[in-house]
């Protein structure tokens, strides 16, 4: 086994939308595929997966993913997964310090996430890489409807 990371490619779509499935990322009112449409965009470099090359030979398979952003003031990472047969192999960690090497590179200066409050599992993942949690107002307006209507 031998996990790299690169950008997202059209051919991972699939790929990628069920490994978002499996982590518990969709929302009915986001459409996955709208979301890496509108990625494809805007900064697609910042748009990561780690795959797994067996050593056999056999087809890469997506094993991880995250989508970052820079806006100018701060960093931003949303869609971190990696899947459930690859869990503790330091994915995501993989993922987020690719991600954090790419916005400094930019010459983003601090970088944010957002956690579900019902996801509290992956707090101690953050803490471990330095995240500090901090308290705030977040709120949301959704500007295009993907699909029935939710929160952001």
């Amino acid at each position: 086994m031998s996990i790299t990371v690169r950008a997202f490619a059209l051919a991972d779509e699939e790929a990628v939308i069920r490994l978002w499935h499996e982590a518990g990322l969709t929302r009915p009112w986001n459409d996955p595929r709208a979301d890496i449409r509108r990625k494809l965009t805007v900064q697609p470099e910042l748009f990561l997966v780690a795959v797994d090359q067996p050593v056999d030979g056999t087809a890469e398979a997506v094993v991880g993913t995250v989508m970052a952003g820079y806006d100018g003031h701060r960093g931003w990472l949303y869609y971190l997964a990696s899947a459930r047969s690859h869990r503790g192999l330091g994915i995501g960690r993989m993922l987020v310090t690719e991600s954090e090497r790419r916005l400094e590179a930019m010459g983003c200066p601090k970088v944010q996430l957002m956690v579900r409050p019902e996801n509290e599992a992956v707090r101690g993942f953050y803490d471990e890489l330095g995240y500090e949690p901090f308290t705030v107002w977040s709120a949301g307006k959704r500007l295009v409807v993907d699909g029935p209507g939710g929160p952001a």
